[in-house]
């Protein structure tokens, strides 16, 4: 037996037989490094999250799924599942939005539709007496389908009565997908909310007070071909209470 073996054997009975203070100093040292793990662990998952909107402190100003009853065009106030909400849908197309839903498809969402739309077309969620300041950490989520060409874009009432229309939006994609838009990455366009068109660029637009939320594609529907799909929407700012004096 080498002195390597021999001290290490040595070392093990003394914590068996007597080696109390020994003993105690080897299980103040797990403990210690077990300490230290669990830390390391948990300002790694820290760092990880610091990008997730969810763990900012934001709160969730609407969230809106849509009722699960009959497919209709249009889709109309009927369709709102958050009671606090009021749709609106704009521009020449906008009567051809349908609320849509497939029994017969399995794990079909109840969505709402722009495939039939052969004009522009807009529309847009507004919370009952309340505005939201979307200007610093304001985020918004949506689950959509998009096919073709048709991009969605954010589409924002100010409450002095501009309208804006994001410069970039979400693609085609081969299914349902959730995508998260942070309000200050984005840049913003005038959009004639009458004929949903984009117009000029607006620099750094102040954002908080926005009354309402939405989306476009800028363009027509194609059917299934071509069309933008949004199965919810969630939005994250911070709300701003309206006193009767300032509902317009």
């Amino acid at each position: 037996m080498n002195v390597e073996t021999s001290l290490f054997f040595g070392y093990i009975r003394n914590l068996h037989f007597g080696g109390d203070m020994i003993r105690k100093s080897f299980i103040y040292f797990l403990s210690l490094v077990s300490c230290c793990l669990v830390l390391a662990v948990g300002s790694s998952n820290e760092s990880d999250a610091i990008d997730d909107p969810l763990t900012k402190k934001v709160d969730l100003f609407f969230h809106e799924d849509w009722r699960q009853i009959p497919a209709e065009v249009p889709v109309t106030q009927k369709h709102i599942q958050n009671p606090d909400l009021l749709l609106t849908r704009h521009g020449p197309g906008g009567d051809s939005i349908k609320k849509s839903h497939h029994d017969e498809v399995p794990g079909d969402p109840w969505y709402v539709w722009s495939g039939l739309c052969d004009k522009r077309w807009a529309l847009t969620l507004q919370k009952k007496n309340a505005l939201v300041d979307l200007s610093s950490d304001g985020w918004i989520r949506l689950c959509t389908r998009q096919s073709g060409a048709n991009v969605l874009k954010i589409v924002l009432g100010l409450d002095d009565g501009t309208w804006l229309v994001s410069d970039i939006g979400f693609g085609q994609t081969s299914d349902w997908h959730e995508f998260t838009a942070q309000i200050t990455d984005l840049k913003w366009r005038h959009l004639d909310i009458i004929n949903i068109e984009a117009g000029d660029w607006v620099e750094a637009p102040d954002l908080k007070r926005v009354r309402s939320i939405g989306w476009t594609d800028l363009t027509t529907g194609k059917g299934s071909s071509a069309c933008t799909r949004v199965d919810w929407i969630e939005v994250y700012g911070r709300e701003i209470r309206l006193t009767k004096q300032a509902i317009k």
